[in-house]
């Protein structure tokens, strides 16, 4: 009789090893993928794997980052990093404080720096900040000095002996000569260098130095932002002068300098209203007022009164503390100042970072 094709099969070839493990010897060997989860009791539930989904759980656990000093540091060094407790709390914030400096940017910003009274603070404050943000961003920042009283922006980023040598390229240098500079090779021969931070020096002429006018800041400024990410005006003193109009309409946000005496406060509340009375609500709102401890003020002065007076007038306060490095009126360095005195300085940068939309 004809047998059909399963008939004529051989009993090794029609029955499998699953079926029939004592033919297994009989079968070639198949070896099949493993399988993950093929109990019921290994799979997790729908609301576990909902969670493991939002967390985004990764597949590594990430060591803790290396401790940048006191206890912590040493153990560190001294097992060989055998024995890393990770960075303290104040070492996570200056890591969130730079995370927020260094934020890509796109196209130019410029915060503008003021005050309504000289000697506050306003133009170390300008160079501190401008520092700060030259050694945690990956882009060039640039300082202008605006100052129509013969500022000395220059000197406080350079030093007194660096400027002494030579008479820097002023402001009305680079505005007589705005039509031919046509690449940031030319706009640089008119600049002095800071370490990364670029700055423009102000006229020294006291016969020129108030000339300048609001278009002839909006054509330096259209020139800058070509080339520049971030700029820092030191604008000084007062708010009502001839290029002030021009540079209030360019920043994206300012920084009003202010100190414990009681005169300071009450010229930085001045500087305010006018700001808020005149068209520029958004910037006296979102200001960053910056006081900065200049000298021993008579205990009868209530810094914390002065604080909150000023706080609820502005979008941040800070206060930069008394440091011998910032009021000796010399040269600006970060190394050579107090600790808190730079965090001072990368809360403000962060603050005018975090206002660039």
């Amino acid at each position: 009789m004809k047998q059909s094709p399963a008939e004529s099969q051989s009993p090794a070839e029609s029955r499998s090893p699953a079926e029939h493990p004592g033919d297994a010897d009989l079968a070639p060997e198949v070896i099949a993928p493993p399988q993950l989860g093929t109990d019921a009791r290994d799979l997790p539930t729908r609301a576990e794997r909902r969670r493991l989904a939002e967390a985004g759980r990764p597949f590594i656990a990430v060591a803790p980052e290396k401790p940048q000093g006191g206890l912590r540091r040493f153990l560190y060094t001294a097992t060989g990093g055998v024995i890393n407790i990770g960075p303290s709390q104040k070492e996570l914030q200056e890591q969130e404080l730079i995370e927020r400096i260094a934020r890509p940017l796109q196209g130019s910003h410029n915060t503008a720096v003021l005050s309504l009274k000289g000697g506050i603070g306003k133009t170390s404050t300008t160079v501190g900040i401008g520092m700060t943000l030259a050694h945690h961003r990956g882009d060039i920042p640039c300082a202008i000095d605006a100052n129509p009283d013969s500022g000395d922006l220059v000197e406080r980023a350079l030093g007194e002996r660096a400027t002494q040598a030579h008479q820097p390229p002023s402001i009305t240098d680079l505005l007589e000569n705005l039509d031919h500079v046509n690449s940031l090779t030319a706009l640089q021969g008119y600049l002095q260098q800071a370490g990364r931070l670029h700055v423009l020096a102000g006229e020294q002429d006291p016969a020129l130095s108030d000339s300048l006018t609001a278009e002839e800041w909006r054509r330096i400024h259209a020139e800058f932002a070509k080339y520049y990410s971030v700029v820092v005006t030191d604008c000084g003193t007062g708010v009502t002068h001839n290029a002030m109009e021009g540079i209030l309409h360019t920043a994206d946000n300012i920084v009003i300098a202010a100190g414990f005496a009681v005169s300071g406060a009450q010229r930085a509340l001045q500087t305010l209203n006018w700001l808020a009375n005149h068209g520029y609500q958004q910037l006296a709102r979102e200001s960053i007022v910056v006081i900065t401890d200049k000298e021993r003020v008579s205990d009868r002065v209530d810094k914390q009164a002065i604080q909150e007076s000023l706080r609820g007038y502005c979008g941040k306060l800070v206060v930069v503390p008394f440091d011998r490095a910032v009021v000796d009126g010399d040269r600006i360095n970060l190394d050579m100042l107090q600790a808190e005195t730079r965090r001072a300085y990368m809360n403000i940068a962060a603050a005018m970072v975090d206002g660039y939309k």
